[in-house]
């Protein structure tokens, strides 16, 4: 374990997308970050990152 828990724990940068790649992209509802959803999908629309926290907090819940 040679190296601090820092740069274990470090998040890398997130390029940022063109707005010219594939369609308009939803929005998350959470954080309003663009999700993998085109604007056409209906109902709830998460990014990935809330996609995930979601899962993790029912999967937790009793």
């Amino acid at each position: 374990m040679d190296q601090p828990e820092e740069a274990y724990c470090a998040t890398p940068e997130r390029p940022e997308a063109a707005p010219d790649e594939g369609p308009p992209f939803a929005e998350c509802v959470l954080c309003r970050e663009p999700t993998e959803y085109p604007e056409s999908v209906r109902g709830i629309t998460l990014c990935p990152v809330c996609e995930w926290q979601e899962a993790q907090r029912t999967a937790c819940s009793g």
